[in-house]
């Protein structure tokens, strides 16, 4: 993040993550969203107030960012909106373009082949969701195994342009489907 100042609409659990960033509620550098949750404070992350807050600081110059861009996110009750709806709204009501500083965006995929030294073409990415998880890591050059949990759905597979080397029920069953899939 540029901004030392910054008003974060995080999940309480991200607020650790921006130590050495001021939190403020108003005069911010930067607006960050992030993170959904079920916690009963979650409930105010997102609230009009905090939106209008975030939608004001941009309008002052802030700059926006997330962390990702999910529509949805799986939970025990079923699909629940996950913060991309408030960062396409804020896009849409500010004319801004929000930075991605997690999936989908190539340099969270770089970054993490950077950590583990790994060659992209070389590295295989398994997760449960074709557009942050199989698209990101594609982006990069990574290859790509959806596994049949979470946010997987077999009808979005079928019909989506987006499609991965390979899928698997368990990551358990990964190092078998690697042996047979150089």
């Amino acid at each position: 993040l540029r901004g030392r100042r910054v008003l974060a609409l995080v999940m309480q659990a991200l607020v650790g993550d921006l130590e050495g960033r001021e939190l403020v509620g108003e005069g911010a550098d930067v607006v960050l969203l992030g993170g959904a949750d079920e916690t009963p404070e979650a409930n105010l992350v997102f609230s009009y107030m905090n939106l209008a807050r975030a939608f004001a600081e941009l309008e002052l110059g802030a700059e926006l960012y997330c962390l990702h861009r999910n529509r949805w996110w799986q939970t025990e009750r079923g699909p629940l909106l996950d913060s991309g709806c408030y960062v396409a709204g804020l896009e849409y009501a500010a004319q801004t373009e929000a930075t991605v500083l997690g999936k989908p965006s190539p340099a969270y995929f770089d970054a993490a082949c950077r950590a583990l030294d790994a060659e992209p073409a070389m590295t295989w990415m398994v997760g449960d969701d074709l557009e942050t998880d199989v698209l990101g890591a594609r982006g990069v050059g990574m290859r790509a195994v959806l596994v049949r949990t979470g946010k997987f759905r077999p009808d979005e597979v079928e019909a989506s342009r987006i499609q991965p080397d390979g899928i698997v029920s368990s990551i358990a069953q990964l190092p078998d489907w690697l042996a047979g899939n150089p």
